[in-house]
């Protein structure tokens, strides 16, 4: 058996897209020259509708003057995908993983991010799964998570969206991920409670080290009373 590798958890609570998106870039050139480990960034966004290189301008349903009345950004960014919604609610994961480590095997780094979700809402009775078109998570023919990446030079950026306690309603602002036939769900929403995101985070956790074979250390000590340090374990 190989050496487990090491993956540096950093949660942020809720900031800025565009200065969660600095950071990623300055991660990213630090994980290309070696300087640090396998990094992944943990936090929310306040209301925010991104589009990405594939984004069409028809998947944004509401005027710019409803955005700013509903005091959501509209911001467009280098991710891979269509259009998605950020907000309180939500995990959102940017893992800044080099592939060089990993095989350079891109498809099994996006099923394995698929995998850690997939499991993450098992643990809550949730069943999902997979559309082999479009990357992301599905529940009910509806999108609970989404997935957006970009990639340099083997390094990752962006990463996952999953919606926990999400308002459902900004959703109606896009066609989400360009699907105008499909909505968005969340776990609130099926499962008739709001759920504590330190809990589900918890539980992502436990199934991001079991899928990607990884210890984690944290960026801030004070946090890892809260989580299973190395070998997570579920009970």
């Amino acid at each position: 058996m190989g050496q487990r590798k090491w993956c540096l958890v950093r949660q942020l609570g809720q900031i800025e897209y565009r200065e969660a998106y600095q950071l990623q870039k300055k991660l990213l050139q630090q994980r290309l020259e070696s300087r640090i480990a396998d990094t992944m960034l943990l936090l929310e966004h306040p209301p925010t509708i991104t589009v990405g290189k594939s984004g069409k301008l028809e998947n944004i349903l509401a005027s710019p003057a409803k955005l700013a009345s509903a005091g959501v950004s509209l911001i467009f960014t280098d991710r891979g995908g269509d259009v998605t919604y950020h907000g309180p609610g939500q995990i959102v994961g940017y893992p800044i993983f080099d592939l060089r480590e990993r095989n350079r095997d891109i498809h099994q780094y996006v099923h394995n991010l698929e995998e850690v979700l997939i499991r993450t809402l098992a643990d809550y009775d949730i069943k999902s799964g997979r559309d082999h078109n479009h990357a992301g998570v599905w529940a009910n023919d509806m999108e609970i998570a989404a997935l957006g990446l970009s990639i340099r030079r083997w390094v990752t950026m962006h990463g996952f969206a999953l919606n926990v306690n999400t308002d459902l309603d900004h959703f109606t602002l896009i066609n989400p991920c360009g699907f105008s036939n499909k909505t968005a769900a969340s776990m609130a929403q099926l499962l008739g409670r709001e759920l504590p995101l330190a809990e589900v985070t918890k539980r992502l956790l436990a199934r991001f080290v079991e899928v990607f074979d990884v210890d984690l250390i944290w960026d801030e000590p004070a946090r890892e009373s809260d989580y299973e340090r190395q070998t997570a374990t579920l009970v």
